[in-house]
């Protein structure tokens, strides 16, 4: 499979990462396949069998890790599937034989919660919640801007009692989500209590844009810097970056800090897209699949700013987040501060199978513009600086300091930003001691 993006329809899409969608209409093809189809229509074994195509037609290794496909296939169709469960788990038992825990299946809901983590939306009233740790009870986080709770006037810190008059008491957070999510212009009731004063909200679903890029204009001393945060490159992760890019540009930052960290990646057109946003010119990446064929994706000067940029990484950055660290460090269009990265460099599709469950399989393997294989090893930062265990728990358990100076790897990357905008020499191994700022009681 030639990973050609002006080949590739809107229903069958390439991706990197682990949270990735796309979808696809399958057509079997082989010897007697007509009647095998025919025969299969309406048994599990149908399912089973399409998965098997896919596999056949796209997986990169064409030994199939050294196992007879053929083989596998006869043993899974002379089977009898009483139900569909029985057929998903001889399935996922076959698929274990590649070695490959990128190549997997997921069952309709599994696939459901895949298309809309990926797709960038859902169908819901937009609010995000939290079991307290205090209250152990359900409480919003924040409202999505513009969605019905927004709307309705919903408020961080808003505990919710009762969904559709169902308790939720011992409820977790993702059995809440189940029961807010639901057909956009349904309704549904809140029982809400706001410090004591108990309301009832009614609200009507809606289709919901998830925001995955947050981005703010720090004033970091005399330095005016506009840090953007990107947690998935989700399928409106490119118009949110842009967005973000024109407002910090129009408030006449200095420079950037992209943070990557914790993104583990999504959908291979949002990756270059964005590559495209920071990068003039240069190459992005190149992909290979089975039969050994290249294709190589550039940047078409389409790049939306020349101001110094700092790329913040960590080991949970992966896949795309890798793809387009790897252009800027190798075209030296940025300065890669943090820890290494995760370290996946191939390329699944994800299709739907005829029942609502969905496949993803690996078509082919990525390098980077230096022709780098990042597999298992990651990408190397320019200025390396790892976390302790006690300060990544810290981080954790108090998230409003990420990106302030009690963030260690924050201070490093503003501290690198402003020496590349002062044109400084940037730092080495042997002088990044010499460049640490000043941070607080929390660093060891």
């Amino acid at each position: 499979m030639k990973l050609s993006l002006k080949r590739r329809t809107s229903r069958q899409l390439a991706l990197f990462g682990g949270a990735v969608i796309a979808t696809a209409t399958l057509t079997l093809f082989g010897p007697g396949m007509t009647r095998v189809r025919a025969a299969l229509q309406d048994s599990p074994k149908n399912v089973v069998d399409e998965a098997w195509q896919i596999v056949y037609r796209e997986y990169v290794d064409g030994s199939f890790n050294n196992n007879n496909w053929q083989a596998i296939r006869q043993e899974l169709l002379s089977k009898n599937y009483t139900t569909r469960e029985q057929a998903y788990a001889a399935l996922k038992t076959a698929l274990e034989k590649l070695k490959d825990p990128y190549t997997r299946f997921m069952d309709p809901k599994q696939f459901e919660a895949l298309t809309n983590q990926t797709s960038g939306e859902l169908s819901g009233i937009g609010v995000r919640l939290e079991v307290n740790e205090q209250t152990k009870r359900l409480t919003v986080v924040e409202p999505i801007e513009n969605s019905p709770a927004s709307k309705a006037g919903i408020r961080s810190g808003d505990e919710v009692l009762a969904i559709d008059g169902k308790s939720t008491k011992g409820m977790t957070v993702e059995d809440a989500s189940n029961l807010i999510r639901g057909e956009a212009g349904t309704k549904i009731t809140l029982k809400i209590n706001r410090n004591a004063q108990l309301l009832s909200l009614n609200l009507v679903r809606a289709r919901i844009e998830l925001p995955t890029v947050r981005y703010s204009l720090k004033q970091e001393g005399a330095s005016r810097v506009g840090y953007i945060r990107l947690n998935e490159f989700s399928a409106h992760a490119a118009e949110q970056m842009r967005r973000a890019i024109q407002d910090l540009t129009a408030k006449n930052v200095e420079g950037f800090i992209l943070d990557l960290r914790g993104n583990p990646g999504g959908l291979l057109q949002s990756s270059i897209d964005i590559s495209r946003m920071w990068m003039e010119q240069g190459p992005i990446v190149k992909t290979v699949d089975r039969q050994g064929h290249n294709e190589d994706i550039a940047a078409n000067q389409t790049a939306m700013t020349k101001l110094p940029l700092v790329v913040l990484v960590d080991g949970n950055s992966a896949s795309s987040s890798e793809i387009l660290t790897g252009a800027l460090k190798d075209n030296k269009r940025a300065v890669i501060v943090g820890s290494q990265t995760f370290g996946k460099a191939l390329v699944q599709s994800v299709h739907s199978l005829s029942d609502g469950s969905g496949l993803a399989v690996t078509v082919a393997h990525y390098y980077t513009p230096n022709g780098t294989d990042i597999s298992h090893k990651g990408i190397e930062p320019n200025v390396k600086i790892d976390l302790t265990d006690s300060q990544r728990q810290y981080l954790a358990t108090n998230p409003k300091l990420i990106a302030t100076m009690d963030d260690p790897q924050y201070a490093r990357a503003l501290s690198v930003l402003q020496q590349v905008a002062k044109k400084s020499p940037l730092p080495t191994a042997s002088t990044q001691q010499a460049i640490t700022p000043n941070t607080t009681k929390h660093q060891e």
